[in-house]
């Protein structure tokens, strides 16, 4: 069985495993030690620590490999003049996608209409942290301690200091060479470390998922089954719809193909819902399956990791609307630009992390002068709807760095058309799909 199958599987059995223990827990009359075992030595044991070690490991490879990948993609591009454009294309392309996500959002929630028949049977309440001044974001953006901001995962700032020392390499002479080679020669190493992590996933994705299950339940998405299906239907319609329509017109490749090679990234992303901790297989997949040059998937991959929130947009505009409806607020049409608008710039400074979106939606919400109180309603279905949003965010970044890479001509089409390619193979080959 190939690796992509065995995460599948493994994906499944941690769903309906957790499901049926969250029966056993909650649902029916089962002897004491039986819940013991499965609360305390199971649920809160064994699939709790194999989950945060499996989640460990993969944000252990997230900042050494989004700093050799810039630098050496930076540092191959650094004395073309090619580097301006195709960090314009990039960026031009992950705010459309997102203004686009969050449109179709307000547009399917308006006409859905979620949030008419609920009943506020109780006081919510939820507590918002406060947005910072936008002054302070772009200042936050520049490291004053390059080794600090590794330390604290800073994103931003490690892309920053990574796309300075590939460009001073670049223009460096023989000693950026010798430089180069050596970033080149730990890229390697660090990928083969990615290889050596995806052979243990399906364990790990088993416990994540066995052990959510368990604790939420099924029956959660019930309670709110209107606004779930409505954000879910829009992700799936982003994920399929947009995307592949994005791919077929501006690059004129097969979306089906991309979908085929994307199950094993949509596995870990569903898994730990964080784009942060899927980015080794992102990477990944975009530069060994899709056939996209390092040197573009070194910078666009990274850079969406950690700006490009579709699915978190998606999710602020239908919640807008759910809002606005539970607390019989009629929004305006200056109303629905001003969420456009702030959810898609508020994306680029949302961090990879699970559940971060509740943040960002708060900020949405003061902007369309709804109660930040709403946010309470859907935080029961977040973790849930959090999967999938990872799932469509990263499904987002290598379709992007496919069509910057195909406009560049830093592309190899065989590659992407032969479903089995995978330069260094840490993926066992997949079946063919039909495209």
């Amino acid at each position: 069985m190939s690796l992509t199958n065995r995460i599948l599987l493994a994906m499944v059995a941690g769903i309906l495993t957790g499901s049926l223990f969250n029966l056993l827990l909650h649902g029916v009359s089962v002897p004491d030690l039986v819940q013991m075992v499965i609360a305390d030595y199971l649920v809160g044991g064994l699939f709790d620590v194999v989950g945060r070690i499996f989640v460990a490991s993969l944000k252990l490879l997230v900042v050494p490999l989004v700093l050799v990948s810039l630098i050496c993609g930076a540092s191959s591009l650094g004395d073309s003049a090619r580097m301006g454009p195709i960090a314009l294309k990039t960026l031009c392309l992950y705010l459309l996608t997102t203004a686009i996500a969050v449109s179709a959002a307000l547009l399917f929630a308006v006409l859905v209409g979620p949030g008419t028949a609920v009943q506020l049977g109780v006081e919510t309440t939820f507590q918002a942290a406060a947005a910072p001044p936008l002054a302070d974001v772009l200042v936050d953006i520049f490291p004053s301690n390059p080794i600090r901001a590794m330390a604290d995962g800073k994103m931003l700032q490690i892309i920053v200091f990574a796309l300075l020392t590939g460009y001073a390499i670049s223009h460096a002479g023989e000693p950026g060479r010798r430089i180069a080679t050596f970033f080149r020669d730990m890229e390697a190493v660090v990928m083969s470390m990615v290889g050596i992590l995806m052979a243990l996933a399906p364990y790990g994705v088993f416990a994540l998922l066995a052990k959510l299950f368990a604790n939420m339940g099924i029956g959660a998405i019930l309670d709110l089954a209107a606004y779930f299906f409505t954000v879910l239907a829009v992700l799936l319609f982003h994920l399929f719809g947009v995307y592949g329509l994005l791919l077929r017109f501006l690059a004129g490749l097969s979306p089906r193909m991309l979908i085929h090679k994307m199950r094993p990234v949509w596995a870990f992303a569903f898994s730990t819902a964080s784009s942060g901790a899927t980015l080794p297989i992102t990477l990944h997949t975009a530069e060994k399956r899709m056939g996209v040059h390092n040197s573009v998937a070194g910078f666009t991959v990274p850079l969406g990791a950690t700006i490009n929130m579709d699915g978190t947009a998606i999710m602020q505009g239908v919640a807008t609307v759910f809002i606005a409806q539970v607390y019989g607020v009629d929004l305006s049409m200056g109303a629905y630009i001003t969420v456009i608008l702030t959810a898609t710039l508020a994306s680029i400074g949302t961090a990879a992390v699970p559940g971060v979106g509740l943040i960002t939606l708060a900020l949405v919400l003061e902007q369309a002068g709804l109660p930040v109180e709403g946010i309470a309603l859907i935080i029961g279905v977040d973790r849930l709807l959090d999967m999938v949003r990872t799932a469509v965010n990263v499904t987002g970044d290598v379709t992007v760095s496919v069509i910057v890479a195909k406009s560049e001509n830093q592309f190899d089409q065989e590659v992407f058309l032969d479903p089995r390619a995978d330069r260094g193979a840490p993926l066992p080959a997949d079946g063919p799909p039909t495209v």
